[in-house]
């Protein structure tokens, strides 16, 4: 007989929220194998073993749009994951080192006692800009996707109430 979790339990063993489990569902990237009577969701160990692969996805920064294509269907091996991540952390160090060598430009410059131009800040702060401009898109991005679905789900609940009060 198989064996079923509720999203409670679930979230127990993930240690995931309920609601960000509620939210995998809402953008089709992790959904129960069934249903209770009442609506209750319902994983299977399938579901099980897809949610460890979406959270080791996750865990390696692919983000939540790439990890619903990886699984859903678009076939992406394990090491063409290794690679993709392998070039995120490559972008990520080419960053900081640009970043570090500003830094260090300017710690000599002051340590000197030599004027400091105002070239020499806007590169820093250009270094700096990048360091910080990548994820605050991605949450941007994020935000604007919940705050679309939030509508979405909204725009639902008050249609089914205007349709229950004629």
């Amino acid at each position: 007989m198989e064996r079923y979790w509720k999203v409670g339990d679930l979230s127990r063993m993930t240690g995931l929220t309920v609601r960000t489990l509620r939210f995998y569902d809402q953008i089709g990237l992790f959904s129960p194998s069934a249903q209770t009577d009442t609506g209750h969701r319902l994983y299977n160990e399938r579901d099980l073993s897809r949610l460890t692969q979406i959270m080791s996805l996750k865990e390696l920064g692919i983000s939540l749009e790439e990890i619903k294509s990886i699984v859903g269907g678009k076939q992406i091996s394990p090491l063409e994951i290794v690679n993709l991540q392998m070039t995120r952390i490559k972008e990520q160090i080419q960053v900081q080192q640009k970043l570090l060598e500003q830094l260090q430009h300017v710690s000599k410059l002051m340590q000197g006692k030599a004027p400091l131009e105002v070239e020499d800040f806007t590169q820093l702060l250009l270094a700096m800009k990048t360091v910080h401009e990548k994820p605050v898109i991605q949450q941007r991005t994020s935000w604007e996707y919940r705050l679309d679905v939030l509508g979405e789900v909204l725009g639902e609940e008050k249609e089914a109430t205007q349709s229950e009060e004629d």
